[in-house]
């Protein structure tokens, strides 16, 4: 699609739509997170994600010639770090409010301009080390009334960790799109992301799966569906308005989040969310407008 068919409010009304699709997809994911273990989730994500997307890949003429790739080890290497953010993502959504498992995911952009400057040697700037600081000071304004009193509960100490981790991961696997993306099409990218997650749920059958009941199937169902809709009107946006003009609207899907752990899971906000949340989205942002800077 050229850029004459830029349509900015259709732009930020699919960037708006992807942040509600991917938090249903959560709030499916958190609803059998009790029962179904964390790699059979990521399985049935995925899965029935790649329904929607080989749909739209078939109507937009890229399937299957479309896959063709130059660079299958950078491929593996991009799927397999996404895969394991997935995994971590999901691991950490089980084990906290779904508002903060979200937050922990707006650190992405902070640990991707830590890995340009480790990995691609990428300039140090104001804009960077500002990210950075804000990002790392609202995550220890969300973990430290708790770590402070030593009173903290195992499962939300694993469930931070595995934020991070999710971070960290995602950070690398977007440093790989970058890369990729030079040479190969954004369609085989995803694809081969969501045959990577698959396999490695599949994997973890010796570990043990659980038989969902019918409410426990169509939620992880929902949840694939949900996620895979959520990355074709994500990657639409972005074809219809330019990234600058959609930043503000990323931020915005951490109300729904919020909304699912008010009305849904019935979890009141904590102090320590509401101390967290404007440092945390104020780094990333910080970070989001160093990367645009420096692409233009």
């Amino acid at each position: 699609m050229t850029r004459t068919s830029e349509n900015p409010a259709a732009g930020i009304g699919l960037r708006i739509l992807s942040g509600f699709l991917f938090a249903v997809m959560s709030v499916c994911i958190k609803a059998t997170s009790a029962e179904i273990p964390v790699g059979e989730i990521v399985f049935f994500r995925s899965a029935f994600a790649l329904i929607p997307l080989v749909v739209f890949l078939w109507l937009r003429a890229e399937f299957p010639h479309g896959l063709a790739t130059k660079r299958p080890l950078g491929h593996l290497l991009r799927s397999s770090l996404g895969a394991a953010a997935m995994f971590a993502s999901f691991a950490s959504i089980a084990r906290l409010p779904l508002a903060e498992a979200t937050l922990l995911g707006y650190l992405s952009p902070t640990f991707t301009s830590i890995a340009g400057v480790l990995l691609l040697s990428e300039r140090i700037t104001v804009w960077r080390v500002g990210g950075v600081v804000l990002g790392l000071a609202g995550v220890l304004a969300l973990v430290w009334p708790e770590i402070g009193q030593g009173d903290i509960n195992g499962d939300r100490l694993w469930g931070y960790l595995f934020g991070l981790l999710m971070g960290i991961l995602t950070a690398c696997a977007l440093i790989m799109v970058r890369s990729l993306s030079r040479t190969e099409n954004p369609g085989a990218i995803a694809f081969y992301f969501v045959i990577a997650s698959m396999l490695g749920g599949i994997a973890t059958i010796p570990f043990g799966w659980a038989m969902p009941d019918s409410y426990g199937l169509i939620m992880l169902i929902l949840a694939g569906l949900f996620g895979g809709f959520a990355h074709i009107a994500l990657t639409l946006a972005f074809r219809h308005a330019e990234a600058s003009l959609l930043a503000p609207f990323e931020y915005l899907a951490i109300v729904w989040p919020v909304i699912a752990d008010t009305l849904l899971f019935d979890t009141p906000l904590s102090y320590a969310f509401l101390t967290a949340l404007p440092l945390v989205v104020s780094g990333a942002a910080m970070a989001a407008v160093e990367g645009r800077r420096r692409t233009r």
